[in-house]
Parts: C-alpha cells; sequence; structure tokens
C-alpha cells in the first residue's frame, strides 16, 4: 500500500523537507554566522558537534549540532546531558534551552538523512538495544522534531534530578520515546507534520 512518505524517488515529505529545509538555512544564516562567532569566544575548539545515529533502515549517519560541550569532553562516551553537566560551557546552556543547538540538523535534512518531522535518531548503542522497535521505526527518517521531542521539552532537568540519569533514560524515557515515535508513524501525514512543526515553534517561544 503506497504510504505518503515512499512510494517513488521525490515524494511530497521530502519535496516539503528540502524547500523547508533551504528556506530556513537561507532565513537563519545570519543567526549561524553569530552562533559560529560566540562559540569560538566562549570556548575553544570546533563550532561543530558530529555524532554518529541511526537513520532509515538502520543505516548510520553523521548527525551536526552546534557544539555546547568542551571540546576535550565532548567526544567522551556519554549520550545523554542532565541540565548542569559540567561538560556543557555557558553559551552551551543558552543554546540548549533555546533548542539552537539543533538548527544545523537542517543541512541533515537537505542531505536526506533526516526528516524536518520524524522519529528523533538514537545512538547505535541504544538502538541495539530495542532494535525489534527501531526495525519498526525507521522504516521513515528520523526527525528534528516529533511527539517525543514536545513531551520532553526539558528532558535535561528530569534527567538531573534523578539518581541515576543513565538508568532513568534507558527504563523510562528511552522506552517512552519508542512508543510515541511508533504513534507518529501511525499517525504521519503532511497536515500532522505541519500541526507539530507549529506545536514546536510555539513551545520555543513559550
Amino acid at each position: 500500500m503506497f504510504r505518503w512518505w515512499g512510494g517513488s524517488p521525490l515524494t511530497v515529505k521530502r519535496a516539503f523537507d528540502l524547500f523547508a529545509s533551504l528556506f530556513g538555512l537561507v532565513l537563519s544564516l545570519p543567526l549561524f554566522l553569530v552562533v559560529g562567532f560566540l562559540i569560538r569566544l566562549d570556548s575553544r575548539g570546533p563550532i561543530f558537534f558530529r555524532q554518529e545515529r541511526v537513520g532509515k533502515g538502520l543505516q548510520p549517519f553523521t548527525i551536526y549540532k552546534f557544539r555546547t560541550m568542551f571540546h576535550e569532553v565532548a567526544v567522551q562516551d556519554r549520550a545523554i546531558t542532565p541540565a548542569g553537566d559540567p561538560r556543557v560551557t555557558r553559551l552551551g546552556r543558552v543554546l540548549r534551552k533555546l533548542k539552537f543547538d539543533e538548527l544545523p540538523q537542517l543541512f541533515n535534512v537537505l542531505k536526506g538523512d533526516m526528516s524536518l518531522v520524524g522519529p528523533r535518531p538514537e545512538v547505535p548503542r541504544y538502538v541495539k538495544l530495542f532494535r525489534s522497535d527501531y526495525e519498526e521505526i525507521l522504516k521513515i527518517r528520523p526527525g528534528i522534531t516529533d511527539l517525543a521531542s514536545l513531551k520532553y521539552r526539558d528532558e535535561a532537568s528530569l534527567l538531573a534530578n534523578a539518581t541515576d540519569p543513565d538508568a532513568l533514560y534507558l527504563q523510562q524515557v528511552l522506552p517512552d520515546k519508542i512508543r510515541l515515535a511508533k504513534e507518529y508513524v501511525r499517525r504521519s501525514s503532511l497536515a500532522y507534520d505541519i500541526r507539530l512543526i507549529f506545536k514546536t515553534i510555539f513551545g520555543l517561544a513559550g
């Protein structure tokens, strides 16, 4: 059965992603320049942070973000970042709060690694733990925002209040994110994507 995210080389969803990501990159170019300059002033290291994530069809790809941690510790093998994490720079705390660190993922959307809306991409080790779930979820491209992004907008504070943040994430937060990702896959449509995009924008403004 034809689904709107597949069935032809250029689907409605992909066309929307291409137009919106290109428009977003052009519109946010001044912000990219300012943030890049401030990152260089704030701490030593590259402007962008790169990390391997798992995409459509369980294929790995490199995700881009603005660097929000000290370069010396940004490469440490820990995927979650509770509020107050000492690895995060002063500017990084602001970028994370405003979600500006996610803006470079528009390049991932333009490349075809990601979509504007879709299940958030996880690191390989988490995908391995829930492989059967992700085989179902990652029949489509992961996205910048989704239902879980809206629900766990303040995830860092939630994890900071836990005795064991890693255990909380693996035992409660990630299974709930997987549930929400499956719900998105079931309900996915262009109208639903637009609705989630506006919810994300207004959520950040709130």
